[in-house]
């Protein structure tokens, strides 16, 4: 679960199930009741079917933390300049970088900075669409060092400039599908 749609929509399943939820935030789900294995298939199902699954395996569920982790900073949107990717993953997952960014690579189709730069650029197209900040706004609260530097990597990776991009008919991708 990446964004507070999934949360409600993974609520909606273990409420249609009748299974009582004491937690739930982006990731992980803690129910009041221990799931026996006939409920996690249910579950499992329940969950395949709008796109979610049960993580089980130790280094998928380290690879979705670092995922919400990412998300959520970026949500904030208050990236200091001097952010450092490397220090903020191994501060919050008390682990090596070096052995996380490795696992991420290995298991996803980007590396774990191609990663962040993507959802970045995600974010950057959401507040573009809203109009509510200029582009160097933009570049402030995602910790870009210029709005030259925003404005090339965005390029690079859509293909567009900034305002090509508010011209244009392309989209945004939901952040859970990046």
């Amino acid at each position: 679960m990446v964004c507070n749609r999934c949360i409600t929509a993974v609520q909606a399943i273990f409420d249609e199930l009748g299974f009582e939820v004491s937690n739930i935030h982006l990731g992980e789900v803690e129910t009041k009741d221990e799931l026996g294995k006939n409920d996690l298939s249910k579950l499992d199902s329940k969950l395949q079917l709008t796109g979610f699954e049960i993580l089980e395996d130790s280094s998928k569920k380290q690879i979705e933390k670092i995922k919400n982790l990412l998300v959520e900073k970026i949500a904030e949107e208050d990236i200091a300049e001097d952010f450092m990717l490397t220090e903020y993953i191994s501060s919050q997952m008390n682990k090596d970088y070096s052995s996380l960014s490795k696992l991420f690579s290995q298991n996803e189709s980007v590396t774990l900075e191609q990663y962040f730069i993507l959802q970045k650029i995600e974010k950057v197209k959401e507040l573009l669409l809203y109009k509510e900040f200029n582009l160097t706004e933009i570049s402030q609260k995602l910790g870009y060092k210029s709005v030259q530097h925003l404005s090339f990597q965005f390029k690079k990776i859509t293909g567009f400039s900034p305002t090509q991009f508010l011209n244009s008919k392309e989209k945004r991708i939901a952040l859970d599908q990046v």
